[in-house]
């Protein structure tokens, strides 16, 4: 937790900057919830020498986007825990699971449009946790270090009445830890995916 805390605290301010100049506004805040396949990049890198391969994993998500101007909005994507399989050699080497909450400002080209599409930009933090040696490393002590990086953010919002809309998006976070097999380093797993997505949203 104490290494969330910078992400909430940025988070938590700029939410209450933009609520102070567009506090008189109505139906400046969106809620949404879908779900999104996290794509790791196809090279991984190499762990003990060894290639290293990381699956994908499709989740519930939620997110809350609050627009300070017609066509800005700062938002924070949340989810379920991600599960991945690791890879050595093709071989089953290990699992984990992950939280990759990001934070981030949107910029929407047609804000009132029936289609809006829109861009953005912003920082992840991923947390590692429940990881643990399996096949080539069964029995061993696995630990992936959790990791701060970019963030980039693309989509569509389709209204499909005043209040309810449908959002398409695709991001792309910056992710990658070292790995440490019975506490030795042995190479840093290099995650980066494409993160598709697809939810239902209600402005209020």
């Amino acid at each position: 937790m104490k290494s969330l805390l910078p992400l909430f605290i940025v988070t938590a301010l700029a939410v209450g900057a933009a609520s102070t100049a567009h506090a008189t506004d109505t139906d400046s805040w969106v809620v949404r919830f879908g779900a999104h396949t996290i794509n790791p990049q196809s090279d991984n890198g190499h762990l003990a020498g060894m290639k290293a391969s990381i699956d994908s994993d499709t989740k519930p998500t939620a997110s809350l986007e609050y627009l300070f101007a017609p066509s800005w909005s700062v938002e924070i994507l949340a989810a379920l825990p991600f599960k991945h399989e690791v890879r050595l050699d093709g071989q089953k080497a290990a699992s984990t699971k992950q939280l990759p909450p990001v934070l981030g400002v949107n910029y929407h080209f047609m804000p009132e449009a029936q289609v809006s599409p829109f861009v953005g930009a912003g920082i992840n933090y991923t947390r590692f946790f429940s990881t643990k040696g399996e096949g080539l490393l069964q029995g061993a002590k696995v630990k992936i270090d959790n990791s701060w990086g970019a963030a980039a953010h693309a989509g569509v919002d389709v209204k499909l009445s005043e209040r309810w809309l449908l959002t398409a998006d695709v991001r792309w976070i910056g992710i990658k830890g070292d790995v440490h097999v019975n506490g030795a380093n042995v190479g840093t797993a290099k995650v980066n995916p494409w993160v598709y997505g697809l939810s239902f949203g209600y402005r209020f």
